[in-house]
């Protein structure tokens, strides 16, 4: 069966760093697109970082441009989003996506994508 887990979450002071991971099973990650959404309190949900299972080329939304990397260890079938210089604005859960039909991911359209992780909360605050 095919499933995302995820972990990494947790409290962060504004401007320090935290590591989100995302395992599957029951496929091999390398061949989908991949996507990091998140969910702040009151808003809608809003991509933030995506792989192209095209090309292997990476997208990151302004607001995170600089500050985060996503990242995908074949060897693991896990994808990872490294968060630095965190802002209280950065405050939400954070999902990992996958989408086999998504040939451009940074559309992020929630609906193009097939399996999803179970969210991590990521709270920035002192």
């Amino acid at each position: 069966q095919v499933q995302l887990v995820e972990s990494g979450g947790g409290l962060v002071q504004p401007g320090g760093s935290r590591r989100l991971s995302c395992v599957a099973s029951g496929f091999t990650l390398d061949y989908y697109s991949i996507a990091w959404f998140r969910q702040a309190p009151e808003k809608e949900r809003e991509g933030v970082s995506c792989i192209n299972s095209s090309d292997d080329s990476i997208d990151y939304v302004d607001s995170v441009k600089g500050r985060f990397t996503i990242s995908r260890d074949s060897a693991k079938n896990t994808v990872y989003l490294q968060m630095n210089s965190l802002k209280p604005e950065d405050t939400a859960v954070y999902y990992c996506a996958i989408s086999r039909g998504a040939y451009y991911c940074q559309n992020y359209s929630p609906y193009e994508y097939d399996y999803w992780g179970q969210g991590t909360q990521v709270t920035v605050s002192s």
